[in-house]
């Protein structure tokens, strides 16, 4: 990629990120037990998107303004936070719990 590309791509997803309320972030705050850990801020925007009435229920976050532009910087760090939130949801014996 070349510079400008990814000098776009940062700018977009730091827009995403600030303006979008990332649902990764919301979700990894939430620490409600029974909520889902893996890919959580993903799966918050999906549910969003389908019109999912309960948010803060379901997964101890409300959801993003904007899901759709939220998406893709949520399944970003939400890959990139799967060496935590796995032995989280299988139970392993790290500090990670709750919403994450």
């Amino acid at each position: 990629m070349e510079p400008r590309a990814v000098a776009r791509l940062g700018l977009l997803l730091t827009t995403v990120l600030v303006l979008g309320g990332c649902a990764t972030a919301r979700t990894l705050d939430a620490a409600k037990p029974g909520a889902p850990v893996v890919y959580a801020g993903t799966r918050l925007d999906l549910y969003a998107l389908q019109g999912g009435c309960c948010a803060r229920e379901r997964f101890g976050a409300e959801a993003p303004a904007w899901p759709v532009l939220d998406l893709p910087a949520s399944a970003l760090l939400d890959t990139l936070l799967l060496p935590l939130s796995l032995p989280a949801a299988i139970g392993g014996r790290g500090s990670v719990r709750g919403g994450l």
